[in-house]
């Protein structure tokens, strides 16, 4: 069932000012709309040269406006397709007076149009929808599709950090990322029993976990060309 667009949401989202980011392309078609480039300036953007770090689906925001609460040093791109959620997330940077943090409301095939190669430091993909069935595989955020454009946006030893509640979406994921040459790490089977430090818990990996559910975690990266190991 589609969602009900909120009252008020365009005046809500242009009162977020410079935390709001509307994708602006007229072409449909990911495929060929990300031919024309339209680079985000991040220094322009963040007013800094500080690292630059990718939440993609970032819901209503608690996970990264916690990230850039606790890490002033570091900017924020936060990504979210959907209108009446995005704006609960912008509207909680700004009532905070987060500066490191700014919410892109596009779908990720659209991230090398806006994001210049090699310029991300680390992505997270926290929950993720897993579309269950197999004929939807292809909008999996860990679909070997969308790991090539990870590949082309993240800087030489970034890494990709994974949550999920899903322990088949989940192994979907460690399979797609070894198929796509990534290197993986500090994989977790039930993170919130391991001594794994610094976890920020989402609204919805505490309610899940809560009804018993283990939490899956991985990191994942690429070694460099010029790694020795």
């Amino acid at each position: 069932m589609r969602m009900r667009k909120k009252k008020h949401l365009d005046e809500r989202l242009e009162a977020c000012g410079e935390y709001f980011i509307k994708a602006m392309t007229d072409d449909l078609n990911f495929e060929t709309s990300i031919e024309t480039k339209e680079y985000f300036d991040f220094k322009e953007l963040f007013g800094n040269d500080n690292p630059v770090e990718l939440e993609i689906g970032c819901g209503k925001g608690g996970f990264v406006n916690e990230k850039a609460k606790q890490n002033p040093d570091i900017n924020f791109l936060a990504v979210e397709k959907i209108g009446n959620v995005i704006v609960s997330a912008c509207e909680t940077a700004k009532e905070n007076d987060l500066k490191n943090v700014r919410f892109l409301k596009c779908s990720a095939e659209y991230l090398q149009k806006y994001i210049p190669p090699k310029s991300i430091s680390r992505i997270y993909l926290n929950f993720s929808c897993p579309y269950p069935k197999n004929k939807y595989k292809n909008h999996r955020l860990t679909n070997r599709k969308f790991l090539k454009i990870y590949s082309d946006i993240l800087a030489d030893g970034a890494e990709i950090h994974q949550k999920t509640d899903n322990m088949h979406f989940f192994e979907y994921s460690l399979e797609e990322f070894s198929f796509a040459g990534y290197k993986m790490k500090n994989i977790s089977l039930d993170l919130h029993k391991s001594d794994f430090e610094g976890n920020i818990v989402t609204e919805y990996e505490k309610r899940f976990s809560e009804m018993g559910f283990p939490i899956y975690r991985l990191e994942a990266y690429l070694e460099s060309e010029n790694s020795n190991e």
